[in-house]
């Protein structure tokens, strides 16, 4: 299991004291550069350009998986992590899942609105680890990963998303269904001529077949 740990950097600073006689030089050289810093315009801080909300979760995302291989042990490496270690972290984060799957065996299994509580475990959703799974195969290649080596777009993965997708569709009654690509419609164009002999365009939609 992940453990949370916080690490304090803690800077120490070291102050030397000079003889006697060399005591009221450097106190004039600091109150002139006092002088001229109150004087010198303050530079306004670099803007620095604020993440997308889907930027933002997917660094989330890859520091928390790097964080979870060095809880193994022993530490996996990223050029040593594979599709196992990818399934791995899809399990383990079941335990932190908010939706309730029910079991074989279960009164209200199969049932979208059972009416009432039941011991059955909660699970992270299809849709939640299908878009983290999306996440990290960017991530990985941005980190300089090679798209050929990902082990987030393995067939193994794919594999366990799927069978996630139908299990939990059949325990919670609500069947899945792929969303259908809209048509685009075409653009058509019919000459006709008008009585006074110039040629107008009539304009025509139609769905693509």
């Amino acid at each position: 299991m992940m453990s949370s740990e916080k690490i304090r950097e803690v800077g120490e600073g070291s102050s030397s004291s000079g003889g006697a006689i060399n005591t009221i030089a450097p106190l004039l050289n600091n109150h002139h550069r006092q002088s001229s810093s109150l004087l010198a315009p303050t530079p306004a801080p670099a803007s620095t350009p604020q993440l997308s909300r889907y930027e933002s979760q997917k660094r989330r995302d890859w520091n928390t998986f790097g964080q979870y291989l060095k809880n193994q042990r022993p530490p996996v490496s990223l050029p040593q992590c594979n599709y196992n270690h990818v399934l791995d972290f899809l399990r383990y984060l079941d335990q932190f899942g908010k939706t309730k799957v029910h079991l074989h065996g279960c009164l209200f299994f199969g049932q979208p609105e059972p009416p009432g509580p039941c011991t059955c475990p909660l699970r992270q959703a299809w849709g939640s680890l299908d878009a983290l799974i999306g996440r990290l195969r960017a991530a990985y290649e941005e980190n300089g990963g090679l798209q050929e080596t990902n082990p987030f777009a393995s067939g193994a993965i794919r594999v366990y998303l799927r069978e996630v997708r139908d299990s939990q569709a059949k325990a919670r009654g609500i069947p899945y269904k792929k969303k259908k690509k809209k048509k685009r419609p075409n653009l058509q164009i019919k000459a006709s001529n008008n009585n006074d002999g110039a040629t107008s365009a009539n304009f025509q939609l139609q769905s693509a077949t």
